[in-house]
Order: C-alpha cells, then structure tokens, then sequence
C-alpha cells in the first residue's frame, strides 16, 4: 500500500493518552491516515484537540461512551473505517488468591468487555465497505503467564481467544484481524498497575506479602525499566503492517522476551515452561 493509498483512510484507536496509543495515532496520522483519538479523560481528551486530532472521549467501562464514540465516528466518516486499534486496558496486579471478584470483573470490563462492545459497534461498517483490519493489542502474557499477574493475563488469554474465533468468523469478508504481542514497552502501564494494586489488593494477611513489597517497590520506581524493554515505536511498525500489507500477520511479537517465551513454549514440556516462568517471576521481584 502506497502513501496514496492511507489518504483519508480512517482509523479508531483506544487508549491514546500516553504510550503505544499516543506514538501510533502520531505516526499514522503521519503516514495519511485519518486518525479518531479517543481517551478516557477529559483532560486528555483537550491535549489531543491541541496536538490537531479528531478526539472523541470513549471510556471503556462505560457502554454509553463506546456507543457514542463508535456513532460519532462513523457518521463523521459516512459509516466508512477501515481500521481499528484497540489498545486501551490497564494492568491488575496480584496473587490470584488475594482477587476479588470485583477486582477480576474491573479487569475484564475494561480489557476484553469494551473490547468487545467497540469491535461489534464498528464490524458492520467494515463488512459493507468489504475491507477492514481490526487489531488487538494482547501481550506476551497473552500466551505465557507469569505470577502475581492472574487477572491482566485472563483478560489477554480472552482477547486471544475471542480474537482467533474472530478471525474465523470473518473469513470472507474482507475484514482482517491480527494480533500484538508486546513484551515490556515504555508506557504508564506501570503507574497505573501500582493504582490498581493499591486500590484492590489488601496485603496485609495475603501470604504473599513479603513478594509485594518488591513489586510494589517495582512499579514505582517509574525510571527502572525491565530487561529488553523497547519504546512505542516498536509497537507501531506492526500496526502499520498489519494496516497496509496486503496479507497482514495474524500475530506479530515484539521484543526478545516475546519470541523468547514463544519458543520456549513450543519446545518445552508444559512443566519446565512452568519451571521457567517461576524462575522469570522471582528474578523481577527481588
């Protein structure tokens, strides 16, 4: 696909106030592509109009907002979208003994449900149109998860699944999906994890106690990044991909530790994968 080609093609991306969302609304719209901006924060929302982008607020909890969002860009656009990102979510941290069922549906609400709604709201446009690319922003922890993570990773092993059925199911239609699996990116995602842990996790009692010291110490040490730890950019070079080649990867991974779990899952025996994965998870957190 030539530069002429992405001219006033639009594309709807979720979660644009920092991050992966910023760096690829950025770069898109740079490439030619009409980018809808959308955030959940007002005052994110007016940094975008300033920064010169069709900005709309769309608050993944919250169906009314994705229904409006998801109206609002397809009458600006006379029902035409070619493209959509979702990237939007949050990290939950915590020992999946000490996550409330409150905590657990937080997470999936904002991580698969919204997903859902959205993707749903836009597919019509895209099978009239007979093109489109949906693209799902998952994680290596997606197929690989490791400790004090449960809930971010049932709410990626869902996007994974419902991703793939997807796939199957618009076989046909001219509608592509893929998806991103990032391993450690520079982003807020950390910031916001350590929120989110104080807000649902009670340490007190939890047998894990002694570990959440080290993690919460972890997340807010903002300027201590992970090993292999790649910025935004990487993230966008498969967005882009996955937008303009003609048959676009059904996933892309990104970062060494991504192909590294990749790999080692599909030569290891599921009890030395585990083995493996312990020893990852109490390397990070001493």
């Amino acid at each position: 696909m030539s530069a002429a080609d992405t001219d006033a093609r639009a594309v709807l991306i979720t979660g644009c106030s920092s991050g992966i969302g910023a760096h690829a609304a950025r770069s898109l719209r740079d490439r030619g592509y009409r980018v809808f901006a959308t955030a959940r924060a007002a005052e994110d929302i007016s940094r975008l109009k300033n920064d010169g982008f069709e900005a709309l607020q769309l608050d993944l909890n919250d169906s009314a907002s994705i229904r409006s969002a998801a109206h609002e860009v397809l009458h600006r656009t006379g029902g035409k979208l070619y493209g959509l990102f979702n990237n939007g979510a949050y990290g939950q941290p915590g020992a999946v003994e000490d996550l409330s069922r409150s905590a657990l549906r937080a997470q999936l609400e904002t991580n698969v449900l919204g997903w859902l709604e959205l993707t749903n709201l836009v597919i019509p446009a895209m099978r009239r149109a007979g093109e489109g690319r949906i693209i799902q922003n998952s994680s290596v922890l997606g197929f690989a998860p490791l400790r004090l993570r449960g809930a971010y990773v049932t709410s990626k092993f869902a996007i994974e699944g419902m991703s793939d059925t997807l796939r199957q199911e618009l076989h046909g239609s001219g509608v592509r999906v893929s998806i991103i699996q990032p391993g450690p990116i520079r982003s807020e995602f950390r910031a916001n994890a350590l929120k989110a842990f104080r807000q649902h996790i009670h340490r007190a009692h939890s047998p894990w106690a002694r570990t959440y010291e080290a993690a919460e110490a972890r997340m807010a040490n903002a300027e201590a990044d992970a090993p292999f730890t790649l910025g935004p950019e990487a993230v966008t070079r498969c967005v882009i991909h996955a937008l303009e080649a003609r048959r676009p990867k059904l996933r892309y991974r990104v970062t060494f530790p991504t192909h590294l779990f990749a790999f080692l899952k599909a030569i290891l025996p599921a009890r030395w994968m585990d083995a493996f994965l312990r020893l990852v998870s109490r390397g990070e957190n001493r």
